[in-house]
């Protein structure tokens, strides 16, 4: 019988698991290592600047924490408040305090959490809520435009409650506000106006049909002395095709592109001497299907005074200049200038160019007599700002070489 060697082996095989389970008994036995234990609750470790559940924090102090003796150290600290931001800090090399870098936010509630150990190496855990207090002073922003479709040239606009100085408050102010686009538009950055406004283009016009969301995190955040931010809703904006209207002021015509394709070509007559229509990119601002215009509105009078109702109005500065209907000059388009700065055309072009035509499209003219657009406050004349002239305007984006890797950038920036 061949039995008896097969049970030999088993039993052999048995008696080995056993003798194994045995010996990993032993290795696990009554000398656990320091870090397989639950962490031991370090309040009397663990010493906190303020105080739970009490008064609201000071947001303008730093949070501080400390080790109450030499028994042990702090191993790691974080704070984070609700909408999941980190507060910044700085653990000293002994582990006897941690202190806060970057300003508290007004008006928010930290969670922080303390990971400690004892002078055997045993880890500790101590955790701590408190809430700040809201600012005294508050700075709003407002987005523009409203929400809708526009052109590819629409720039984006932030209006600041308060006057915003130096260079280190406007970069907090500038990474705060956020511009995204899908799909992405080359480069793009926010340039200051001035103390209170700033506006955001990109390199090129947006993408066409494209879709932008601009948005703020500036709630809470410390700008400048005791100046926070405050809450700001998101604008979401659509852009459409790329529509551009190129008027040659010395060849008398306005020529009009749809995504890069010719669409019309039509007649006009621009600004006369001493009235020449302004060279440059336009934004169409808005359009009226009336407009009662007058010379002496805009200063005109005496014989070249004017009173005229107008129909088909597409409005490209805030100081009265339109692209419209001219019916009075039908003669004229096409072969000589004869307006006091608007591009006149016949009434059916001009209703067929205000129905076609959108807030945000480019209306450009080109070879005229007149001076150059201005870069802002007479409408949007950003495009006509040299993209490295545009770039020195951000206080993040200036001195900073265009194709900068991440890492220079971040080293070029100003601190906050």
């Amino acid at each position: 019988m061949n039995h008896t060697p097969r049970l030999r082996t088993i039993l052999s095989c048995t008696v080995l698991v056993v003798s194994l389970g045995a010996s990993a008994t032993a290795c696990g036995g009554s000398d656990p290592h320091p870090l397989s234990n639950k962490p031991y609750d370090a309040d009397g470790q663990v010493l906190f600047s303020v105080a739970p559940g009490g008064k609201k924090v000071n947001p303008d102090k730093p949070l501080e924490v400390a080790s109450k003796s030499r028994e042990g150290r702090i191993t790691d600290v974080t704070a984070v408040d609700a909408g999941g931001h980190y507060l910044a800090g700085e653990l000293t090399a002994d582990g006897m305090r941690w202190r806060s870098t970057a300003p508290l936010a007004a008006g928010a509630r930290y969670t922080v959490r303390v990971a400690t150990e004892n002078k055997d190496g045993k880890p500790g855990s101590r955790s701590l809520t408190f809430d700040t207090a809201k600012a005294k002073k508050t700075m709003e922003v407002e987005f523009g435009p409203d929400p809708g479709t526009y052109g590819v040239g629409q720039p984006i606009t932030a209006t600041l409650s308060e006057p915003v100085k130096g260079a280190k408050a406007r970069a907090i102010v500038e990474r705060s506000l956020s511009v995204r686009s899908t799909p992405a538009a080359e480069g793009g950055n926010w340039h200051w106006v001035d103390d209170e406004t700033l506006h955001f283009r990109p390199k090129e016009y947006w993408p066409a049909n494209s879709k932008i969301v601009v948005t703020s995190h500036l709630d809470g955040v410390k700008i400048d002395d005791k100046l926070y931010g405050s809450a700001t809703k998101p604008l979401k904006l659509t852009i459409g095709d790329k529509v551009e209207a190129i008027t040659d002021a010395s060849a008398h015509y306005m020529t009009i592109y749809r995504n890069g394709e010719e669409i019309n070509s039509i007649p006009v007559t621009t600004g006369k001497p001493g009235f020449s229509t302004r060279n440059g990119i336009k934004v169409v601002l808005g359009k009226e299907y009336f407009v009662r215009m007058r010379g002496s509105s805009v200063g005109i009078g005496g014989n070249e005074g004017y009173d005229l109702p107008v129909y088909w109005a597409t409005r490209v500065t805030w100081s009265g200049e339109y692209v419209h209907a001219a019916p009075w000059s039908v003669g004229s388009q096409g072969a000589a200038n004869v307006s006091h700065g608007c591009t006149g055309m016949s009434t059916g072009n001009a209703a067929w160019f205000f129905e076609t035509i959108k807030e945000g499209d480019i209306v450009q003219v080109i070879n005229s007599a007149g001076d150059y657009m201005e870069d802002f406050g007479n409408g949007y004349g950003d495009w006509n700002v040299d993209w490295k002239d545009w770039r020195k305007g951000s206080v993040l984006q200036a001195g900073i070489r265009e194709g900068a890797t991440p890492a220079d950038a971040a080293r070029l920036r100003p601190a906050v």
